[in-house]
C-alpha cells in the first residue's frame, strides 16, 4: 500500500510499504478518506510532543474513514462492509523496520480494535472511538466527524457552561467547530478572533456574537469596552504563546485560559504581569478517547436534526495521488476550512 511519511526535515513524501497485519482481535480497513489536520503541520515542523526527531521518518493521519474488508476471528462489533472512523498504522518493525507511526491513516489501509475482543482493562485507547459511521452520513465528509466529536467531548472537558463569557482565537476548522458547539449548547457570549476578513466572517457564520479580525483591530481595546472586568475562558485554538500572552490581558479574576491549539515548540515564554491576580491556564492537546465516544450520538443527534451540517466545515477535496500538492496549499494557509485526502 501507500503511505504518506515525513521525515525529520519536515520533507514529505509517498512510500509503498506493505498492508499492515491485524490479530484476532481486530480488522482490516480500506481507507476512504482522511482530514488533514494542525496536528499534522506540528508533526511536520518537528514540534509534537512525543515525537522527538530520533523518531522520524513518521506515517502521518489521525483523522481516517474506511470501509472493513477483513475481521479478525474474535471481532463480533463490526462486520465486513461497516464504515469506520479511526483505522490506524502502528510501528511495526517486522513489516517498517525503522519507520514509526504517527498515527498513520494517511495510508490505503489501516486497522481497528474491537473493544469487546478485550479483558476489562485491556482495551487499546484508541478503541473506545473507533465506530461506526452510520449509512445516513455520507463517508467522504464524516473525517469530520473527528474533530466534532474531539471539539464537544473538549468543551465537556473544559466544564464550559451556556451563561459563560468566552473568547475563542483561531478561524480553522478547529476554532469554528468550537464556536459552533458553543452556540449549540447554548452559549451566548462568543467572541472570535480571525486573521482576515473573510474567515472573520466564517466565524460570524458559525454563531459568533461578536468576531474581529486581528489584523485590522485592537483586540484587547475592543473586548474591554464591551467587558471592562474580562471574561471568564479565552480559548486558543491555534497554540501561540503569542495568543496565550494576550489571552492575559482579557480574562477576568479567577479566569481561564483554554489551550487546545497544538503549540509548535515544547515550551513558551509566558508574562503574566498583565493577567489578573488569579487566572488559570489549561492545555488539552490529546483528547480522551472514551470521552470522544461519548460524545457521537450527541453529534449524530445535531447532524440528524440539521443543527449540523458536515459540508459547512469543509472546503476542499483532494484524491490521494494529489496529497503533497494538498498540504502544500494546507502549510501556505491556502485552505479555508477543512481539506479532505479522499482514496
Amino acid at each position: 500500500m501507500k503511505t504518506l511519511v515525513v521525515n525529520s526535515n519536515g520533507q514529505l513524501e509517498v512510500i509503498d510499504i506493505p498492508i499492515p497485519k491485524y490479530t484476532s482481535k481486530q480488522a482490516l480497513v480500506k481507507t476512504i478518506s482522511c482530514g488533514i489536520c494542525g496536528t499534522d503541520a506540528t508533526i511536520i515542523q518537528t514540534g509534537f510532543k512525543g515525537f522527538p526527531k530520533e523518531k522520524y521518518p513518521l506515517m502521518l493521519g489521525h483523522e481516517g474513514v474506511g470501509r472493513v474488508v477483513e475481521i479478525g476471528s474474535e471481532v463480533t462489533s463490526f462486520k465486513v462492509g461497516d464504515i469506520v472512523l479511526l483505522p490506524f498504522n502502528d510501528a511495526d518493525k517486522k513489516l517498517y523496520g525503522s519507520l514509526e507511526s504517527a498515527w498513520g491513516a494517511f495510508s490505503e489501509y489501516g486497522v481497528i480494535h474491537d473493544k469487546a475482543a478485550y479483558q476489562d482493562g485491556e482495551v487499546p485507547e484508541a478503541a473506545f472511538a473507533q465506530q461506526i459511521v452510520p449509512n445516513d452520513i455520507a463517508s467522504v465528509d464524516a473525517a469530520m466527524l473527528v474533530t466534532l466529536r474531539e471539539v464537544y467531548s473538549t468543551i465537556k472537558y473544559f466544564g464550559i457552561n451556556k451563561e459563560d463569557r468566552i473568547v475563542v482565537f483561531g478561524s480553522g476548522p478547529v476554532a469554528a467547530t468550537f464556536i459552533k458547539i458553543l452556540s449549540l449548547i447554548g452559549v451566548k457570549t462568543i467572541i472570535g478572533i480571525a486573521r482576515s476578513e473573510e474567515k472573520r466572517q466564517l466565524l460570524l457564520d458559525n454563531g459568533a456574537m461578536i468576531a474581529f479580525n486581528s489584523r485590522e483591530d485592537n483586540i484587547i481595546e475592543e473586548i474591554r469596552r464591551f467587558f471592562p472586568n474580562g471574561v471568564k475562558y479565552v480559548l486558543d485554538a491555534v497554540g501561540t504563546a503569542e495568543i496565550i500572552n494576550q489571552a492575559m490581558k482579557l480574562i477576568e479574576d479567577r479566569g481561564e485560559i483554554l489551550c487546545y491549539g497544538v503549540p509548535k515548540y515544547n515550551q513558551m515564554q509566558l508574562d503574566w504581569s498583565k493577567a489578573p491576580f488569579n487566572w488559570k491556564l489549561n492545555f488539552q492537546q490529546m483528547p480522551s478517547k472514551q470521552e470522544e465516544s461519548e460524545a457521537y450520538d450527541q453529534i449524530l443527534d445535531w447532524i440528524r436534526a440539521d443543527k449540523l451540517n458536515l459540508k459547512d466545515f469543509i472546503s476542499d477535496y483532494f484524491p490521494f495521488e494529489d496529497i503533497l500538492e494538498a498540504f502544500e496549499k494546507y502549510l501556505n494557509h491556502q485552505i479555508l476550512k477543512k481539506a479532505i485526502i479522499t482514496y
